[in-house]
């Protein structure tokens, strides 16, 4: 009884130890998954679980983001999960996205998982027209998208009718145009067949770089007030606070730089931006709810701490991800050349061994013909042999009556006929004997002829015989002697030469290959300024081809921002211009529209 007492009272307590947990599941860009988290556990504890799960370590770009009835928010590291305003229901729902963007895709993004996250993410924006893309760059945009999903380009393969199902172009796209989706699909392939040799990664990130020059790519917009009243939208992003009118999204009113910006703060509905420069007032706004400054103000808090890390050196935790990810690209760079070094030689090979398979078959054919004429010869000259001691045969026959025919007439001369009437009848058989005498010796004659004749006929076919067993014995000896020749180069099926090449190859990172590496990358840094310029001249190509086919009333506000914009100083340069007057100038304006 006492030992049964005590069981029950551990088996309690132990019941009583064990934590209570929750289930929570996680929607990335291109997967789900599902955990299960203790009650206690903080924000840190679920973020940092899901970034260890996906391999992540360029942890300040993302977030857990939910959703607070028709606002969107973002899990805070330093508060437990549950005392969130998420819903009790299980699984709790989170999305695990790009909550920061870098202000240079290349130079900012390590880790090939960062580069594909944000590929999904933008380019999901970019589909759902939360990004406004012009036409001609969604083309090129979709090239790229192909290029990273199917590899180079192999018209064997990609045949037309291939991205039938693929979501490639924004809907105002494909609407705003009388064009089929097989006209589509002509002129993404026409770009994508121009990007063979990129890696699924080095596609998704010259997505990113042109991605990045998209006026809407990153910013998160906000509706609010000045202290007129006047509505505007606050857009935070990268490079700081922009100010624009509602009607407009695509270019900026005013611009304020985060290394202009001291202070940001808010109380209940209004915000209050402290410039740098103390002599300069303070400029407050409105927004609408209180969530939404919240908000504002993570993303203000993010947004500039990256900002001044940037222009910091790298950390140590950076600058050892930034060398790992140049050894794994320099690995990769190795191994893609390998790669196509042996992808060329069995090219060569099979090429080789097709042209002595070729050869061998026409030697085949050569002989078998050769063959047939030798039998046919040999046929010939049978006949011509037959012929020949047949018609000598008639000749004798013919010969041995013409003599007949002489001894009669020699006989009927010799008799005596004693009658006219015998004589007359003697004289006719006389002359038709020398008649007969006389055919048959031309038959004769003739016979003698053709027999000389088939002779000669068996003289040649015997020497047309004689020339193609001689031809035979060339064709038999050279089929011989040519593969034993070429059996160096026809490599079988299996080519194994090829894994002696593989197993002699090495992949120790010298100091000469690195340094070769880095002159590399210098050359296509180089090379990617000048495409640029002829990058830009093929959009515009494009442009003016497809502009034809443009149904005019089918274009949005936006479109038509977009065309009135000035497209030629790029989203980076319109800022700078915008920041050119004073910090108070530009606070003054703002407060006065």
């Amino acid at each position: 009884m006492a030992g049964a007492i005590a069981s029950r009272m551990s088996f309690s307590s132990l019941k009583r130890k064990q934590p209570q947990t929750f289930t929570v599941r996680i929607i990335t860009m291109d997967a789900e998954m599902e955990f299960n988290c203790e009650v206690k556990w903080k924000g840190k504890d679920l973020f940092d679980l899901v970034c260890r799960t996906l391999g992540l370590r360029e942890t300040w770009f993302f977030g857990l983001q939910y959703m607070i009835k028709d606002t969107m928010a973002w899990l805070k590291m330093d508060k437990k999960v549950l005392d969130h305003d998420v819903s009790k229901e299980e699984p709790v729902m989170f999305h695990f996205l790009a909550k920061f963007y870098p202000e240079n895709a290349e130079e900012e993004l390590v880790q090939e998982i960062t580069q594909h996250l944000f590929f999904l993410q933008v380019k999901k924006q970019i589909l759902d027209e939360k990004i406004y893309c012009p036409p001609e760059a969604s083309v090129l945009l979709a090239s790229y998208a192909v290029q990273a999903k199917y590899g180079d380009y192999d018209p064997a393969v990609h045949k037309r009718g291939f991205l039938a199902q693929e979501e490639l172009l924004p809907k105002r796209v494909i609407n705003l145009y009388q064009m089929t989706p097989e006209m589509w699909e002509e002129r993404i392939t026409a770009w994508y067949g121009q990007h063979r040799g990129r890696a699924r990664d080095e596609a998704e990130m010259e997505y990113l770089k042109i991605a990045q020059d998209l006026e809407m790519y990153g910013v998160n917009y906000f509706a609010i007030r000045n202290k007129k009243g006047t509505e505007l939208l606050l857009g935070v992003d990268a490079l700081g606070l922009h100010i624009y009118d509602p009607e407009n999204r695509l270019t900026p009113k005013i611009s304020f730089p985060w290394n202009e910006i001291r202070n940001v703060s808010y109380s209940d509905k209004e915000f209050t931006i402290k410039p740098l420069d103390k002599k300069i007032d303070v400029f407050k706004f409105n927004s609408s709810k209180l969530r939404v400054n919240k908000l504002i103000l993570q993303l203000c808090i993010g947004n500039h701490d990256l900002f001044m890390r940037r222009r910091k050196a790298d950390s140590l935790e950076v600058q050892q991800m930034k060398a790992q990810a140049r050894e794994e690209k320099a690995r990769k760079q190795m191994e893609r050349q390998r790669l196509a070094r042996e992808k060329q030689m069995r090219e060569e090979a099979e090429r080789t061994r097709d042209d002595l398979e070729r050869r061998l078959l026409q030697l085949k054919e050569e002989a078998t013909m050769a063959n047939e004429a030798l039998m046919r010869s040999e046929e010939t000259a049978d006949l011509l042999a037959e012929k020949a001691q047949i018609t000598e045969e008639e000749a004798k026959l013919l010969a041995q009556k013409a003599a007949e025919a002489e001894q009669e007439m020699q006989r009927i001369k010799a008799t005596a006929i004693r009658t006219e009437e015998e004589k007359r009848l003697m004289e006719q058989k006389v002359l038709e004997a020398e008649m007969l005498a006389l055919k048959m010796a031309e038959e004769s004659e003739r016979r003698a002829k053709e027999a000389d004749q088939l002779k000669q006929d068996l003289q040649e076919a015997r020497d047309s015989e004689r020339r193609a067993k001689q031809k035979l014995l060339e064709i038999t000896s050279k089929s011989s002697y040519t593969p034993m020749n070429s059996s160096t180069t026809a490599l079988p099926p299996d080519l194994p030469n090829f894994s002696l090449i593989s197993e002699s190859l090495s992949f120790d990172f010298k100091d000469t290959d690195m340094k070769r590496l880095s002159m590399e990358i210098e050359k296509e840094k180089v090379e990617y300024m000048e495409k640029s310029k002829h990058l830009q001249e093929q959009l515009n190509e494009l442009k003016t081809e497809i502009e034809a086919l443009k149904l005019k009333e089918r274009e949005t506000a936006m479109d038509i921002l977009h065309n009135e914009n000035d497209r030629g100083n790029g989203k980076h340069n319109t800022i700078k211009k915008l920041t050119l007057q004073s910090t108070k100038a530009r606070v003054a304006f703002f407060e006065e529209l």
